[in-house]
């Protein structure tokens, strides 16, 4: 399952992405994983979420994304949440070319069990049609 925060640059994204994943801590005993474009907010995620800073990883385009997450589920069936901030930024892509990877992110989440929380910095009034359905 896909979620989407979509919403202009200022609005309280992020800190509702943060609201979101410490509340799941409380309520899954599975895993969560918070994943960003740096480590401005890694005290503000509760400690017992992994945090994972994307350029620790070279993590600069959507398809070495996909790869991470890939690696990451592969690794640990237990990863119940994912939440990611910065999405635009870490994936380099503009709106209108997210179609496909969106829809392998989908596909990941349902054949993996876990849910993807992600943040798009972008007027919710100029949502492409294909993203529509998940935003929250």
């Amino acid at each position: 399952m896909i979620q989407l925060i979509y919403a202009k640059k200022g609005s309280g994204k992020t800190k509702r992405l943060i609201d979101l994943a410490n509340a799941e801590l409380n309520s899954t005993k599975g895993d969560v994983v918070f994943i960003d474009d740096d480590k401005r907010y890694m005290y503000d995620v509760a400690h017992q979420a992994r945090f994972v800073d994307v350029k620790d990883f070279g993590i600069d385009s959507g398809d070495a994304l996909y790869g991470m997450l890939c690696g990451m589920v592969s690794q640990n069936y237990d990863i119940e949440a994912v939440f990611i901030d910065a999405f635009l930024k870490i994936v380099k892509l503009d709106v209108e070319e997210l179609k496909e990877l969106i829809g392998k992110i989908e596909a990941l989440s349902e054949k993996n069990g876990f849910k993807a929380v992600i943040i798009i910095s972008a007027d919710p009034a100029q949502a492409p049609d294909f993203l529509k359905q998940y935003i929250i």
